[in-house]
């Protein structure tokens, strides 16, 4: 009997969820987002690598001689120049980045646009031994693109905003100091 009564107090709540506040839908459907206002769970999985490598070379010379030889009378002489020029300029460069970046992130659906893509944007900020670490996120997603569980993966967003910032100690060792800002400056 107490059991009976526990499903009859909870059928209420189910039918809250189910027809609520995302109008009428099967008892067997999925609630994934559809309209402003919905969450989604973005799976941020970001690998990015890029290398970059240049190598120059250049080599000028010139060379110039003058001379002059003759007698006049008794006296001989000998007048003789000569001019060299050489320069030489050899210029390497490379770079080489590489990040990646994963989290979980829940975003808001905050429009649909004509297409019926969701436009979602999220933003999670967290503080562990005094610094603070930001991501923000924006994009657009198919809905056909959301998993059963609400969830999609970063790389199935369109056009794709992805901030990753912190503040904090840790930042602020990896910084250069006051005297070294102001000569990357001047120089």
């Amino acid at each position: 009997m107490m059991r009976c009564g526990w499903i009859l107090i909870g059928l209420p709540v189910l039918l809250q969820a189910q027809w609520g506040s995302y109008g009428v839908r099967s008892l067997t459907s999925d609630l994934r987002a559809t309209a402003v206002g919905d969450v989604v769970t973005i799976l941020v999985v970001e690998d990015a690598q890029a290398s970059n490598a240049a190598q120059t070379g250049e080599q000028r010379g010139s060379t110039l001689g003058l001379g002059a030889e003759g007698s006049f009378g008794s006296h001989s002489g000998r007048i003789s120049g000569s001019f060299r020029s050489d320069a030489q300029f050899r210029g390497k460069g490379e770079t080489s980045r590489s990040e990646r970046i994963r989290a979980r992130l829940t975003a808001r659906v905050v429009a649909v646009d004509s297409l019926g893509h969701l436009v979602l944007e999220g933003r999670r900020t967290t503080r562990i031994n005094g610094e603070l670490q930001t991501i923000v996120l924006r994009g657009k997603v198919r809905p056909i693109d959301l998993g059963a569980n609400n969830t999609v993966p970063s790389y199935a967003l369109a056009d794709l905003e992805l901030l990753y910032e912190g503040d904090g100690t840790v930042t602020r060792a990896q910084e250069p100091g006051l005297i070294a800002r102001l000569l990357r400056l001047l120089f």
